[in-house]
């Protein structure tokens, strides 16, 4: 099945302003920063890594990834569950491949699933209130202007582009559309029939590079070599047959449908998909692959992020941010990591702060540069001064 946007029936512009205000209303009241929010995820950083061959032409979008470009597309590793770790298992197997040419970025997840189920008809409508498929992309990795799009077994879509992390005050630009998205679903077996027993349902996407470039580094479509943070979930509601349909199972003590498994190719360490700096990678390659080639960047990155997380426990402890590296263990943590090593000369060159506000700069003389990480977690780097 090919799922064209035209196709799609729009929300009613009242019924959706409206909707989005009180979602947004929704996820300032139970979003806000704070160590609930900003707390270090519970597993080590060691993101997912992923190289995509580029096909010379372009595919058939489907569902069915029988042309050649997808045979040489690896799948991913299974999905786990989002908090990684000792967390349960999956109960069923998910897994993703990728591919890319000059126009798109083609994702493709094969999902098993007895129950293939969906409901939701209107674009832009929450679509993780059924089990869907997820993709998230930052284009230039500093945690800020970055996509979702959400897909149900229909076809179904929601797309939206985020400001920055819902826990440092985001905003969900709900009007942002991905203008010439395809979408291509292959169900095996039947679509919401609880009398039989599925294998599972195939999800197909070409996302225009034109939709993707305006949050890119340089306002580019991605080149050879070049390397993108990204990250897929699944969200999986537990069902029953009731009257011949299928319903959520309910906790008989509240009334309310049991919470929704959240399995994801890179594992987050926290129930909550907006931690970007915990995504894995996409590296670009050619037709024949490449090796993945890690760029120790994303180690200084990731030593921000530490001193970050370390702020804010510091200020859930004292009510408000240090100027004081020594505080934040900013020597102990470089030993941890291992960056003393392999860059000797890193140092904290400063730190601005006031009670809700801070600025951090790590200076990396080897590199030349001096990075910077803020309250709102956004990182990013300037040439050192000569």
């Amino acid at each position: 099945m090919k799922v064209n946007i035209s196709e799609i029936v729009n929300m009613d512009s009242m019924q959706k302003s409206g909707f989005t205000v009180a979602f947004l209303i929704l996820i300032i009241v139970f979003v806000k920063p704070g160590k609930a929010q900003n707390e270090a995820p519970a597993i080590p950083f060691n993101p997912k890594k992923y190289v995509a061959p580029k096909v010379s032409s372009s595919l058939a979008v489907d569902g069915h990834l029988n042309e050649k470009g997808w045979q040489k597309a690896a799948w991913t590793d299974r999905f786990v569950d989002i908090e990684g770790g000792e967390a349960p298992k999956p109960r069923y197997q998910t897994r993703v491949k990728m591919l890319w040419d000059d126009t798109y970025l083609y994702i493709a997840a094969q999902m098993e699933e007895p129950h293939v189920w969906a409901t939701l008809k209107k674009r832009d409508a929450v679509i993780f209130h059924d089990n869907n498929f997820e993709v998230f992309v930052d284009p230039d990795g500093d945690t800020h202007q970055y996509y979702e799009l959400e897909v149900n077994a229909l076809g179904t879509f929601w797309d939206l582009m985020l400001t920055e992390p819902y826990r440092t005050g985001g905003k969900a630009i709900d009007s942002w559309d991905m203008r010439n998205l395809e979408i291509g679903i292959d169900i095996q077996g039947t679509l919401n029939n609880p009398t039989d027993t599925d294998s599972g349902w195939t999800v197909e996407l070409a996302i225009p590079w034109k939709d993707l470039e305006e949050a890119s580094a340089d306002g580019e479509r991605p080149e050879m070599g070049d390397q993108w943070r990204i990250n897929f979930s699944r969200v999986e509601w537990k069902l029953e047959s009731q009257d011949g349909e299928y319903h959520k199972v309910v906790d008989p003590e509240t009334q309310e449908p049991l919470s929704e498994d959240n399995w994801v190719w890179s594992p987050q360490g926290v129930v909550n998909m907006h931690y970007p700096e915990m995504w894995g990678y996409i590296q670009f390659a050619g037709a024949d692959g490449a090796a993945f080639e890690w760029n120790e960047e994303e180690d200084i990155k990731w030593y921000l992020r530490r001193l970050y997380y370390r702020q804010y426990r510091y200020k859930e402890d004292y009510g408000t941010f240090t100027s004081d590296p020594k505080l934040l263990e900013s020597q102990l943590l470089a030993k941890e990591l291992g960056l003393k090593e392999q860059f000797p000369k890193l140092t904290v060159a400063n730190i601005h702060n006031s009670s809700h506000t801070f600025e951090i700069q790590l200076k990396e003389p080897e590199s030349g540069c001096l990075w910077y990480i803020r309250e709102n977690g956004r990182v990013w780097s300037t040439a050192l001064q000569q």
